[in-house]
Order: C-alpha cells, then sequence, then structure tokens
C-alpha cells in the first residue's frame, strides 16, 4: 500500500478525499508527494519519492479516474531507467496497487518538489518522453540527499535494502 500525499490543488482535481489518519506507505520508496504543476500551457503532475527525492512526471490529463495506477507504472520506468532491475522495479509497482490519499507534511520534500518543477520548464518540450525528463531530473544534485542526486540514491537504497539479489539491482 501506497500513500499519496498530495498538495490541495491535486486534491480538488483528483476529487479525492485525504484519510483522517493516514498510514504509512508499506512501498520501499515510502510515500510520494504530489503536485499538480502547469509547464507552459500543459497540466502535469509531479511526483517525488518522500525516502531518496525521486521524481516522476504523469500528465494530468486523465489522472482523476487513473492516477494510482499511472503512477505504478511510472515507478517501475523510471527505476528500470535509473539501474534498479526489472525484479525489484515491477515488485515496487506491484506494492503501489493499493493506494490512498493524504496532505502533504513535508517542506522537506515539498521544497525538492520545488526545485525539480523550476528544472521541468526547462527541460521540457512537446512531445518529450515524460520518463527520460523524469530521469533527467533524478540526476540533479539536492541538498537533502547532501547534494547526491536522487537516482543514486535510489540505487544505493536499493542495493542496500535487503531481499534483492545481484541480478535485480
Amino acid at each position: 500500500m501506497v500513500m499519496i500525499r498530495c498538495t490541495g490543488k491535486l486534491l480538488k482535481r483528483l476529487r479525492a478525499i485525504p484519510a483522517p489518519e493516514p498510514s504509512a506507505s508499506t512501498t520501499r520508496l515510502g510515500d510520494w508527494y504530489a503536485n499538480l504543476v502547469n509547464v507552459g500551457r500543459k497540466p502535469f503532475i509531479l511526483c517525488v519519492s518522500e525516502l531518496t527525492l525521486l521524481p516522476l512526471v504523469l500528465e494530468a490529463a486523465g489522472a482523476k479516474e487513473e492516477f494510482p495506477a499511472r503512477l505504478a507504472a511510472a515507478v517501475a520506468q523510471v527505476l528500470v531507467g535509473a539501474g534498479v532491475g526489472d525484479n525489484a522495479a515491477q515488485a515496487e509497482a506491484d506494492a503501489m496497487s493499493e493506494a490512498s490519499y493524504a496532505t502533504t507534511a513535508s517542506r522537506r520534500v515539498l521544497g525538492s518538489m520545488n526545485d525539480f518543477w523550476n528544472l521541468l520548464d526547462g527541460y521540457w518540450e512537446p512531445g518529450a518522453d515524460l520518463t527520460r525528463v523524469a530521469l533527467r531530473l533524478a540526476e540533479a544534485p539536492c541538498s537533502p540527499l547532501g547534494m547526491e542526486s536522487p537516482a543514486r540514491a535510489t540505487l544505493a537504497f536499493f542495493a542496500a535494502a535487503g531481499g534483492i539479489s545481484a541480478n535485480d539491482v
């Protein structure tokens, strides 16, 4: 089960009701933060893992009906693109099959999301592959990670986590 911590703007767009007492995510990457952002005139959903600050970018169109499933699929794609093995990436996506919504709770993550949003404006171009854009964002050094990139932090996190064979990372 994954907890998706949305900004008020995104909760309103999704017509989602946050859990009154949110429980912790059971996924390896923990809670995901999500915000509705505009790049040019196009709306996107910018998502960031609370633990490793790994960013994702999803199209906002149609998100109301299928946001959790699209988030899980994007997580698997970005993890594989970052170098996490197929098995570990799919296991993380499978663990996200159940989702609940909550409000944001970490200023640290929200600050990093704002940094990614500023970078996204420069990285995005019409027709861009959003997985590639997310992987490019994931290479940016982040001060909450000691100036490490989210991509490297995610790889280290999966390598250090128990239960993953050498073939999976």
